[in-house]
C-alpha cells in the first residue's frame, strides 16, 4: 500500500490484527512492521505513522485483542515509554 494515500486508522488496526494473528499468540511483532506493511519500506513514508500504529495499539489493547510488551512484560497502555513489541491475545499467553 505504499503509494502515498493516507492511511485511515481502520486500515492500520486491520493490518495490526493481521499480522499480530498470523505471528500468533506465543510471538509478537514490532510495531514497524505494521507501518512497513502499509507504507512500504521507505523510512521517510513508515515513519511518519509510528504514531498511529502506537494509538491503533493501545486502542486494541483496552478492548482486549492485544498486549502492548515492553522487555517482555505487559505495559499499562496509558503509560509506557520507549522500544515496545505487540502480541494477539490469546488462550495461551495468559492474557485473556
Amino acid at each position: 500500500m505504499g503509494d502515498g494515500r493516507a492511511v485511515s486508522a481502520a486500515e492500520i488496526e486491520a493490518a495490526l490484527l493481521a499480522l499480530a494473528a498470523a505471528r500468533g499468540p506465543d510471538k509478537s511483532i514490532d510495531p514497524a512492521e505494521v507501518a512497513r506493511t502499509l507504507a512500504g519500506d521507505d523510512p521517510n513514508a513508515w515513519g511518519r505513522l509510528m504514531g498511529a500504529v502506537r494509538r491503533a495499539a493501545v486502542r486494541l489493547m483496552k478492548e482486549g485483542r492485544v498486549t502492548i510488551l515492553r522487555k517482555g512484560k505487559p505495559v499499562d497502555p496509558d503509560d509506557f515509554r520507549g522500544v515496545y513489541r505487540i502480541r494477539i491475545v490469546g488462550p495461551h499467553n495468559g492474557d485473556d
